[in-house]
Formats: structure tokens, sequence, C-alpha cells
């Protein structure tokens, strides 16, 4: 029997219009990989522009999966990879309604091993055919391809551009009133979309009460992005603020802001790589808030020497970014987005985690004392989730803002991200550092200085 007639053998299926027997193979090939899912995953299948052919899970789905036409499953099944379901979502060949998470979590849950032989024979079959008679997929707009070494001067201004040059509307749709690009510090789990105003601003706070901000203070906040922080210190703790960007549109968001707000004589900020801070004095304090994830394993050592030599002797670091989890009895666990995965064509080019314990030996490495660590590994699940929540109610704006494809790459990334730190696969964590003084080991109350209320 054919593969055609062996799909269409008792189905009992509709055919899409226009689509004949090649549409019931596609969608008895749908059936197959809904049997191949975990039985509980809470998505249902469909096939179809308007996902008109439904395969039903049981109970009441939290996602449903629509394959736009047999052409598109044919292109995600053959060769199977996991970048191709993403790329496919974001050119629009697949449609999720409902909980993003939910359906990335059932497809990671795919298994083969959960089909008989027979149902796995005839599923290599039809997905090589569906395969062959498919057109060909239609270029996405916004790939990195960019030339260089990685973490070169250049190429980190390339990259660094990539991500954040989409638009400062976009960004603005759905983050936090400040335009906070990090994670929050949330008080309370409850309606995390809500709080986000605070949660930022709480995180602010933290942050200043970490660096023992008191007014005249010189601030530097290395990777600023759009000057939350330096904003907020100048105007809760009366500090002098500098901050560095690499992207234009952040630093002269930052500048206006400032200005607009009577802090232009207390904060500027600047286009400018960590590696060249040269002529911007000696600071009292430094920051580095989110940038940590596009410095690379390679020049750890140079961040954290930069970082030492901008703060004066017995200033104080606070470092905060992303980290993999370091596994008991393992090598060091390292994540590097750049080497053709998604996340570094569409996402974040040239990023690269490591350990926190790594992060940790090279700050002592380069002569900073360790004061504290803190883990906010949970928050930052609730801030991705504010964050995806305010995306996808201001979809409409943030398509005519940045397109389709850039909403849809957000959508998907910010949903995959917050599997990650809710999993605990990813960690983010504040460390507090100091720069000894002439006399050695930095003198600091015997005490968290920073504990004041429910922080």
């Amino acid at each position: 029997m054919a593969a055609s007639d062996e799909a269409t053998a008792g189905s009992g299926a509709s055919v899409l219009p226009g689509h004949g027997r090649r549409g019931l193979v596609a969608l008895a090939t749908l059936r197959l990989l809904r049997r191949a899912l975990p039985p509980d995953a809470p998505v249902e299948l469909a096939l179809g522009p308007g996902g008109e052919e439904v395969i039903r899970a049981g109970g009441s789905p939290a996602a449903r999966i629509v394959v736009t036409d047999p052409d598109a499953l044919g292109r995600l099944l053959w060769p199977p990879t996991p970048d191709r379901f993403g790329e496919a979502f974001l050119r629009g060949e697949i449609e999720i309604e409902g909980d993003l998470g939910a359906a990335i979590d059932a497809g990671r849950g795919l298994d083969l091993r959960r089909l008989a032989p027979p149902d796995l024979r005839r599923l290599l079959r039809w997905s090589a055919q569906l395969r062959r008679g498919a057109s060909l997929p239609r270029t996405l707009d916004r790939v990195a391809r960019l030339p260089g070494h990685p973490h070169s001067r250049a190429r980190d201004l390339a990259s660094v551009r990539f991500h954040y040059d989409v638009g400062n509307d976009f960004f603005g749709f759905w983050l936090d009133r400040r335009m906070t690009y990090s994670c929050a510090y949330f008080e309370s789990p409850t309606d995390p979309a809500a709080s986000l105003d605070a949660a930022q601003e709480a995180k602010l706070d933290l942050i200043c009460r970490k660096l023992r901000l008191t007014p005249g203070l010189r601030l530097l906040d290395i990777g600023c992005g759009w000057g939350s922080l330096v904003q907020f210190a100048a105007e809760r703790y009366g500090v002098r603020a500098v901050g560095i960007t690499l992207s234009e549109p952040q630093a002269s968001h930052a500048v206006a802001r400032a200005r607009g707000s009577g802090l232009g004589d207390r904060v500027r900020a600047e286009v400018r790589d960590y590696r060249d801070l040269g002529g911007l004095g000696s600071f009292d304090v430094v920051a580095s808030v989110g940038m940590f994830e596009h410095v690379g394993r390679a020049n750890l050592a140079a961040y954290f020497a930069a970082a030492r030599d901008a703060v004066r002797p017995g200033g104080l670091f606070l470092h905060q970014g992303i980290a993999t989890r370091r596994q008991p009895g393992r090598r060091r666990v390292r994540v590097r987005f750049a080497a053709g995965g998604f996340v570094g064509r569409y996402v974040f080019p040239d990023g690269e985690l490591v350990s926190v314990e790594e992060a940790i030996y090279q700050a002592r490495a380069a002569g900073f004392e360790l004061l504290d660590v803190q883990s906010l590994r949970p928050h930052y699940s609730l801030t991705l989730e504010a964050w995806s929540r305010r995306l996808e109610e201001r979809a409409a704006d943030a398509r005519r803002a940045a397109g389709d494809e850039v909403y849809r790459t957000w959508r998907l990334y910010l949903a995959a991200a917050r599997q990650a730190f809710e999993s605990g696969a990813l960690d983010v964590v504040q460390l507090l550092l100091a720069r000894p003084d002439v006399a050695g080991a930095a003198s600091r109350p015997l005490r968290p200085w920073w504990w004041s209320g429910n922080a």
C-alpha cells in the first residue's frame, strides 16, 4: 500500500482544500506526532491556515499548535532539528495559540520511542514524502551574519546592535516605565505584570544600597542600556553617574531622559566599549547589570580587570549576570549561544554563559574581594513572565514598530528563557565585590548593610 493510501485508509479525515491526499498524509503524520508527545501534554495539534483539522488532546489544552499546510510540515520534519521548529515559528508556518511555554514544553518532551515500530516506520515514510513535495522555505529577514573574530571590538559592536537596535519603541511596549532590561526584584509572585514597575525599582534600589551610594559619589554603569540605573541612582541617591553602552539609540535615550528629568548635569551616557574606559577617570563605585552575557569566556579576565581599574581602591563593584548551573561532580558547564544555534542566529549573536563559580574565580583573579553572592533566579522567571504577557498584550503595536518576525523572535525567546530559569538550567546572580585598598583587604561592616525592609 502506498504511503498516501495507507494514511487515508480508515482515517475518516476530511481533505484540506487544494491539498488532496497530501493533506491526508500530513494529517495522519500529525496524529502520529501527537502520540509521540507526553500523554498528559496540554496541547492540541492542528493543520491548515486556520487550524481547520484538529487533533485534540485530553482535557482542556493550554496551547494549540497550528501547522499551516503540508509543505510547512514537510520542511519541519525533514531533517528534524530543534532549530527548525523555531524557524518555522518565525516564518509563520507554525502558529501557537495560548500558552507558548506549554507548547515549548511539549516539543521538548517529544519522544519517538513512544511510537510502536510500525508507527515509527510510517512516520519516517510520510515525513520523507511530505519533504519531497515541499516548496523551499521563505528566507528569514533578520539573521546574524557577523564578520570578524568573536568578541573583537568591531564584532561586539555589531552583535550588540543586532540585538538592541530593533527600536526603542519596540522595547518600550513591554519593558517597565524605566526600560530596565534585566532581572527585576519581586516582593510577591502574584501578578508580576502589574507589579513590574515596582519590582524593577526595587532591583535598582537593592543595587544602590549594596553599593552604599551617598550624594556626590561617582558611579560607572558598564552596559547601561537605556539608563535606568544611572537615572535612578542620581535621582534617589544624588550621585554623579556615567553609563556606557555600544548601542547609539540606547545612549541617546538615556541622555534625553536625564535632560528631561533635570539631571543632565549629573547623568551622562555614551557609546563606549568596556575595554576603552581610559579617560573617564576613577569611580567610587561600578556596576554592570545584564551585559556579562556579551563578554565571552575568553574575555572574562579583561572584563573584571576593566572594572577593577575603573573603581578606586576600597570601592565596590556590583556585577549582575546570567550564568549556567554547575552540576556537582561534573565538569564546568558552559553554554555558548554563538555556535550556530537558534539564539546565536536570531537573538544574541556571540552570547556566551559561564558558571557562577567561574565568574567568581575570574573576579578574584583580577584582584577583587568577594563580599556577597545572591541568586535572583526565581525573580527572573517572574520578570520573563511579565515581559511575555506585556509583549503579547501589545502585539499589534510591536509588529507595527519592528515587524512580525522581530515580534515572533522575542515572543519565543522570552518564553523559552522563562522555562530555563524555572527549571534551574539558568541562574542569575549578583556578586558584590570590593577592590582592596592600600592596607590590603577591604574594610566593611560586619553585617550586610543593604538589608532593610523586605530586601
